[in-house]
């Protein structure tokens, strides 16, 4: 029954990301950590045996806690590039709003010249 509610879920979020991108709503670097969870957990859920012979390989007891340790490393890994790019964009807003600044107080400048 989980299986099939995994393949279920894969599925409709491989669909659901693809509608985001086509709508111009989620840019497609954005889009491709998503899809490959998306196809990883389908994958898990067609072929329930390789997360148990991946967790035997690594030695962990419960093929469960891999998958939950795989989640959190891609989370974290994903939050932290979301973090670059805000940082970047603020950077580059901080910039836009001094070049704004300083283009309005040389054209006020000009129109106090003419008069």
């Amino acid at each position: 029954m989980i299986y099939t509610f995994a393949i279920i879920f894969s599925i409709v979020f491989i669909i659901f990301i693809v509608n985001l991108v086509r709508k111009k709503k989620l840019d497609e670097k954005f889009s491709i950590l998503w899809l490959i969870a998306s196809m990883i957990i389908l994958i898990i859920a067609i072929f329930p045996s390789t997360i148990k012979l991946i967790a035997q390989k690594l030695n962990v007891a419960y093929p469960s806690i891999l998958i939950l340790l795989f989640a959190i490393i891609v989370l974290g890994t994903y939050i932290v590039h979301i973090t670059t790019v805000i940082t970047k964009q603020n950077k580059m807003i901080v910039n836009l709003t001094q070049e704004l600044g300083i283009l309005k107080e040389e054209i006020q400048e000009q129109k106090k010249n003419e008069n």
